[in-house]
């Protein structure tokens, strides 16, 4: 708890930490609960409207690519098993670097498991 007294203490002291602090804590509800739907545009509205330049370029940054984002935020589906099988193909090509024929990769890629 002793860690919570000295930025409460920043927070008074500077208003626009204290407003930084609101936006994010609020992107981070947004994050958790997938709610992407509901308050993703009032967030990205309040991000523009801030004082920070970072959390205005972060906001510009979302509605460049506004329907990936909003997928990202409201489905429950994920890129994560797909991601999985790169990694552990890129990992197996790693390890056969120079040491054989594309087509024993071929067959561990098809093999390991």
């Amino acid at each position: 708890m002793t860690d919570r007294v000295p930025l409460k203490e920043l927070r008074d002291r500077c208003p626009d930490l204290d407003a930084a602090c609101d936006i994010v804590a609020r992107f981070a509800e947004i994050l958790l609960n997938l709610r992407g739907q509901e308050k993703l545009e009032q967030w990205t509205s309040d991000a523009e409207a801030s004082a920070l330049p970072e959390l205005r370029g972060f906001a510009a940054g979302l509605r460049k690519d506004w329907d990936a984002v909003m997928a990202g935020l409201s489905l429950h589906w994920n890129s994560g098993p797909v991601e999985g099988h790169v990694n552990r193909i890129k990992m197996l090509k790693r390890q056969m670097y120079g040491r054989a024929k594309p087509d024993l990769l071929r067959k561990r890629v098809l093999l390991y498991r």
